[in-house]
């Protein structure tokens, strides 16, 4: 839960939050922090967030409230405790369901600020110690004491799509174009490079996989960290969502004989997760089942059991080739709606289904 952004990053992100009003999804302080009252906040910014289509909230410190100016704060996060637990442990183990938070620190004009990043509620209101709370105006409340606004929340969730989320917030182009492979989205869909770091960046909007955040700077999208991330660790919440390869002895899961992770985006790594498979497979005419074909014995034989598994950490690249390199092209152009760029290509399984 604990981070620590780009200074300037974080600058730009304070100067953003104090242009605009206190809204439900905003709080300024300047020295409370009392530590039951910041998880409350805690569970107030994540349902709040949540309620009015934003994917974080935020609580600083260091601001006065009424006039936005930067005074500094007396609050470190880093060394607060709650009798003699860590803060941010005290605080995730009273939270439930759980929310990822982090605490950033940084300094402006020789002023220490504090910016508590609340991810917003996905499935279910948040509460802290057993209560749900919520933003109403510039107040925080319990949620229960709002029924309306409990139901608007209830049915914000059953709406809410992977698709439209927000994998990470107000980045700046530099970090947009390190974080996402974008020679590699070019290369599958066919197309050359793009003039310039402009052009670049309207092309990955144009596909939903960045957008112009509201604070400044851009947003990835889920889509985006999912197909094109360079590192999914750059993403705390979707580093989970890495495919990872198993080899199994025989055709159960009891004995793993080896294990190949991966940290790139779907459609960057695909090929060589495929190249990977090829090289474990008992014999070479096996690789093709995991690409689309015709016809064919579907036998793996009674030896080993490959599953491509949405989950971990860690891997590698190499130039898309071959018909893995066609399948990664098709799957991209399909998720991006553009059609196959190989009608001959069809049919088949799915990257993110057991191979066996």
């Amino acid at each position: 839960m604990a981070a620590r952004r780009d200074t300037e990053h974080l600058r730009g992100l304070l100067r953003e939050l104090r242009r605009s009003h206190e809204a439900e999804w905003v709080e300024f302080k300047v020295n409370n922090k009392k530590p039951a009252l910041i998880g409350e906040y805690i569970s107030a910014m994540a349902n709040s967030a949540a309620l009015v289509g934003k994917a974080h909230g935020y609580v600083v410190w260091g601001v006065e409230d009424e006039t936005r100016a930067l005074v500094g704060t007396r609050f470190s996060p880093g060394t607060a405790k709650r009798g003699n637990e860590p803060l941010e442990t005290w605080l995730a183990r009273l939270l439930a369901p759980q929310v990822h938070f982090r605490f950033h620190e940084s300094v402006l004009d020789d002023k220490p600020f504090v910016v508590l990043e609340v991810d917003r509620a996905t499935h279910r209101p948040i509460a802290f110690q057993g209560t749900e709370f919520m933003r109403v105006g510039s107040a925080k409340r319990k949620l229960r004491d709002f029924p309306e606004k409990e139901r608007a929340l209830w049915r914000t969730f059953s709406q809410v799509r992977f698709e439209d989320g927000v994998a990470a917030e107000h980045l700046a182009a530099e970090d947009v174009l390190r974080m996402l492979n974008c020679p590699a989205y070019f290369d599958l869909l066919g197309q050359p490079p793009a003039d310039g770091r402009d052009a670049t960046l309207d092309a990955l909007e144009h596909d939903k996989l960045i957008a112009r955040s509201d604070a400044g700077g851009f947003d990835v999208t889920n889509p985006g960290a999912m197909l094109l991330a360079r590192d999914l660790g750059d993403f705390p919440r979707l580093r989970r969502k890495a495919l990872r390869v198993i080899e199994y002895r025989g055709t159960g899961r009891l004995e793993t004989l080896h294990e190949h992770e991966g940290v790139k985006g779907y459609a960057a790594s695909f090929a060589d997760l495929l190249d990977h498979i090829n090289t474990r497979l008992p014999h070479q005419r096996l690789a093709a089942q995991a690409l689309p074909h015709q016809g064919g014995d579907d036998s793996l034989g009674d030896k080993h059991r490959l599953a491509l598994h949405p989950r971990s950490r860690g891997g590698g690249r190499r130039q898309a080739g071959g018909r893995a390199g066609r399948a990664a092209t098709d799957a991209l152009h399909a998720l991006l709606g553009r059609g196959s760029a190989d009608a001959n290509l069809r049919g088949g399984g799915s990257a993110s289904q057991p191979i066996e």
